[in-house]
């Protein structure tokens, strides 16, 4: 059931979600310092673009540098992929069959919003990042 979910998001907005985070990425890893803000966002931007089956945790070993760089991040692309979290979470619910995909976008709104000090890993296993 995942594969089959994963390929209709994969269509209607995983695609697209995917290519907005690398651009966001590639945009990043333009300075030394934003190096690692560009790998996070590649590492979400796979996340979004394969979600059912997956989820995030905090990690407990992320301190203040991941505070820090969360704010910066929300600054200079999070809120603009928030964004385009809640616009293709919207349109997706005006239909019947994507209101789990729009629901699938909006979980993914505060990952998007505070990527820094979480890992991605599958549903079956949410404690291995612990």
């Amino acid at each position: 059931m995942k594969t089959i979910l994963n390929v209709i998001w994969l269509i209607l907005s995983g695609f697209w979600l995917f290519l907005g985070y690398v651009f966001a990425g590639l945009l990043l890893c333009v300075t030394i310092i934003g190096i690692p803000f560009g790998i996070a966002a590649f590492r979400i931007g796979v996340y979004a673009l394969w979600p059912f089956g997956y989820t995030t945790v905090e990690r407990r070993d992320a301190g203040a540098p991941s505070c820090v760089g969360n704010v910066l991040w929300l600054v200079l692309a999070g809120w603009w992929l928030a964004l385009a979290h809640i616009v293709t979470g919207i349109a997706l619910c005006i239909t019947i069959i994507g209101i789990p995909f729009g629901i699938a976008n909006f979980k993914l709104i505060p990952v998007s919003l505070l990527p820094l000090g979480r890992d991605i890993v599958p549903t079956d296993q949410p404690f291995a990042g612990r």
